[in-house]
């Protein structure tokens, strides 16, 4: 007698199919989030250029009986498959077979939460299917009648199906152009106000949600899953030397991204590329992390997210101690890296101090003049006053100060000998 409760209750299993040298524990990790179950794992050891399945079809049959012998649900690979090779994979293992681009993009239909994120992912979904759909209809497709007085056989039910999904991708990006368009209105107003924004930015699964919420007390969701976060989350970060910044959880980054998701994922990541700095989260305790950092900046220089400042962060430093060759290594391949954990706050107060001189200044003391006072205001408009002393000749100030407004400081730093010059340029510079 079947149990309805565990039948429910069941998951998917799949059987995973890597390309030569791979481990698979990404697309493990993939299927994880996706609630399936893996019941094996293979790694081929070598691909072929073949029309029908992109190896020999006795391998391929191997592949499929093994399916069939863990009685896999599925079969999942770890590399792009061409739509006519989908097919032929269906038609010889009798079970749905998935590449890397629809696991990634059925995660990313899971999670998506906002608006513009669910706009995205079925921009993604729709972009995908469309080439597949030719073969998902047999080979004589169900032909229409054409329309009264034409002449002609008129349109297959595959060619009306595919003008239909172009018509939806097209009203897709109509909708998702308004939905941009009012997010970056609404990012240029709190950009009139100058407030300094810095991104967590890093590969999926590196802890940025989790710093996030240790650093400000946000309440992201946080999940030992990959994608756990798809829509960005800004909270304001209050530092000890000024009015604080603003601090945005990006989505993570993965290697082999869909070309789909980062097209239609450009809007979301804009943060990364807006942003005055860029925190670049490194998951320390992962094995495979110099290859992760490799990989965002590949997808930041895709996007342009190139200009602006970068930290390195190396997280869960915690965990990555017990392997203390690796950690070492990878501080040698970082010796700029600032190292912390979530879990343990650690390290914090050397990331605030590392924040706070990238984007507001290293602390300095300036001597400015008492004729100079319209220099003071511009210190406290544009930079952050920490202490101020007056004397007779003028004021004696320890502040933070950074482009514009420390170049127009420099020629008053305490004990600085400048020439007459740069003081004429600041004259100059006051005058127009």
């Amino acid at each position: 007698m079947i149990n309805i409760e565990e039948e429910q209750n069941r998951r998917t299993k799949c059987l995973l199919v890597g390309e030569p040298g791979n481990n698979l524990a990404e697309l493990k990790g993939l299927a994880d989030t996706l609630g399936m179950e893996t019941v094996e794992k293979l790694t081929l050891t070598r691909l072929e250029v073949q029309p029908a399945y992109g190896m020999g079809k006795g391998k391929a049959q191997e592949i499929a009986d093994l399916a069939r012998e863990k009685e896999a649900d599925c079969i999942i690979f770890d590399f792009d498959l061409a739509p006519s090779k989908q097919r032929n994979w269906e038609k010889l293992a009798k079970i749905p077979c998935l590449d890397r681009q629809e696991v990634i993009i059925r995660i990313f239909a899971q999670r998506a939460q906002t608006k513009e994120a669910v706009l995205q992912v079925e921009l993604a979904r729709l972009t995908y299917s469309l080439p597949r759909l030719a073969h998902s209809y047999g080979d004589m497709a169900r032909q229409r009648g054409g329309s009264y007085g034409s002449k002609g056989a008129g349109e297959t039910q595959l060619e009306l199906d595919q003008r239909n999904i172009r018509e939806i991708i097209f009203r897709t990006k109509k909708e998702l152009e308004k939905v941009v368009r009012t997010r970056e209105t609404q990012r240029k107003k709190r950009g009139s106000i100058p407030v300094p924004e810095c991104a967590l930015i890093g590969y999926t699964n590196a802890g940025k949600s989790s710093l996030l919420n240790a650093l400000t007390g946000a309440d992201a969701f946080v999940e030992d899953k990959l994608f756990a976060t798809l829509d960005p989350l800004t909270r304001k970060l209050k530092l000890k030397d000024g009015n604080g910044i603003l601090l945005t959880d990006t989505v993570g980054f993965i290697s082999n991204l869909p070309h789909s998701l980062i097209d239609a994922f450009k809007s979301t990541l804009s943060a990364a590329k807006n942003a005055d700095l860029q925190l670049l989260v490194i998951d320390s305790s992962d094995p495979n992390a110099l290859s992760q950092y490799n990989t965002v900046c590949a997808v930041l220089d895709e996007i342009g997210a190139t200009n602006s400042k970068r930290v390195i962060v190396l997280n869960k430093c915690d965990v990555s101690k017990e392997n203390a060759a690796d950690f070492a290594a990878l501080n040698l391949q970082f010796p700029d890296a600032v190292c912390v954990s979530a879990k343990t706050h650690f390290g914090f107060e050397a990331l605030a101090e590392r924040i706070s001189e990238e984007l507001l200044g290293e602390v300095r003391t300036f001597e400015i003049p008492a004729e100079k006072s319209a220099l003071l205001q511009n210190l406290r408009t544009n930079g952050v006053i920490i202490d101020e002393k007056w004397k007779d000749a003028g004021v004696l100030v320890k502040a933070r100060a950074a482009g514009k407004t420390l170049s127009l400081m420099k020629p008053y730093l305490k004990g600085l000998k400048q020439p007459l010059k740069e003081k004429n340029a600041y004259e100059e510079n006051q005058n127009s």
